[in-house]
């Protein structure tokens, strides 16, 4: 942009929500804040438009050239009482100061800013990459926040899997735990705890037994039984670095069926084959088919069931998404999935669903590289954690 620019780019919001305001700033506060960069004297500049009592903690922290708020941007007619309003008048106000009159925001701006800027006669336009592209490579710094989060998802996996895998049993065959029948909940219990004792904000995790997990997205409840897969997948936020973790395993207590056996070896080949085909230049399609092309070699389906076949057992999701400051970020692996770039941080997580069954999945997390990609986990995939 040259000096005769009027243009400014504005990502506003509150930084404890929304993730590209944080990311563009690293400064977290729970008030509405807006990032302005916009062109002066010929160079880029970037602002950041806060809470009062917030200034010299961003000055010390936040990633901006300067640090502002709504009081030093109060327009004719003063401000509103509250406080979105007045930080959105305040930086419509900084934007008329600086001869903008044309606005390029993200698409989770609030309503209520794009308002106050029209007021002012500010031109509103909508960058839907915005915020998101910009959040998919990863730098040095991130991608230790993100190996962090997954190893301590991974701590808390092993806890559950083993638990339920080395559990007593009764005679009808529900598992048992320090002599209490062991449920969906209690694991779930434990996984809490286990993660809040480490600086995790744990989120609801996935222990779905059986039939239950025949559902890709059942929490699941109730008594775990032998015999039957149970999919535990796991996915906290680090309350320091808000960075997060995602990690998929399923269990099996006592023998496997053949039948838990072919379905797991398909999801393995499928999550090889899809971290194989991951590297910079290819698709998130071409990967999803990748693991798409194992799961059919090995004789299951793809796609969702046909109505009335009861005895389905296919895959009915995308192969992974992206994972950084949110569970689920940009590319998507699957159809229409965009070109991976360097520092895609990204989940690879086939899975297997027969409603008879249950279901297998398998999830790990990979950071993209020139030649390939570098899987972080390190825990076992197998059925069988006695």
């Amino acid at each position: 942009m040259n000096s005769e620019d009027r243009t400014a780019i504005v990502i506003a919001g509150i930084p404890a929500v929304d993730m590209s305001l944080y990311h563009r700033i690293r400064f977290l506060v729970g008030d509405p804040a807006a990032w302005i960069e916009w062109d002066k004297d010929g160079e880029r500049r970037s602002a950041l438009m806060v809470r009062d009592i917030e200034m010299d903690r961003a000055r010390r922290t936040a990633r901006a050239d300067e640090v502002t708020c709504p009081a030093e941007f109060e327009p004719e007619g003063g401000l509103s009482g509250d406080r979105g309003i007045a930080t959105a008048q305040a930086t419509a106000e900084f934007l008329v100061r600086q001869g903008i009159d044309r606005a390029i925001v993200h698409r989770d701006l609030p309503v209520l800013f794009a308002e106050c800027f029209r007021e002012r006669g500010i031109d509103v336009v909508c960058d839907r990459d915005l915020g998101i592209v910009d959040r998919r490579s990863k730098d040095a710094e991130e991608i230790e926040h993100l190996r962090a989060a997954q190893a301590g998802t991974e701590s808390a996996i092993r806890l559950a899997c083993e638990t339920i895998a080395r559990a007593d049993v009764d005679a009808e065959g529900t598992l048992l735990h320090e002599g209490r029948t062991l449920t969906s909940e209690i694991i779930r219990s434990m996984i809490d705890i286990h993660l809040i004792e480490r600086g995790f904000s744990s989120r609801p995790a996935i222990v779905a037994c059986g039939p239950m997990g025949a559902d890709c997205h059942e929490m699941g409840s109730g008594p775990l039984r032998t015999g039957e897969p149970v999919i535990v997948d796991i996915f906290p936020q680090d309350k320091k670095t808000r960075y997060n973790g995602d990690c998929t395993r399923t269990v099996v207590h006592g023998d496997i069926s053949p039948r838990l056996l072919a379905m797991h070896a398909a999801v393995s080949a499928a999550k090889a084959a899809s971290e194989a085909a991951t590297r910079a230049g290819a698709t998130g399609e071409a990967v999803h088919k990748a693991g798409l092309a194992e799961i059919r070699g090995h004789g299951f389906g793809v796609g969702l069931p046909p109505e009335g076949e009861g005895d389905y057992c296919g895959m009915v999701h995308g192969t992974g998404h992206g994972l950084g400051l949110d569970v689920h970020e940009s590319p998507l692996l699957d159809f229409k999935g965009p070109e991976l770039m360097i520092g895609d941080a990204l989940t690879i997580e086939p899975g297997l669903y027969d409603a008879q069954v249950g279901g297998i999945r398998i999830e790990d997390l990979v950071i993209v590289t020139a030649e390939g990609c570098v899987n972080v986990n390190t825990l076992p995939e197998g059925l069988d954690w006695r």
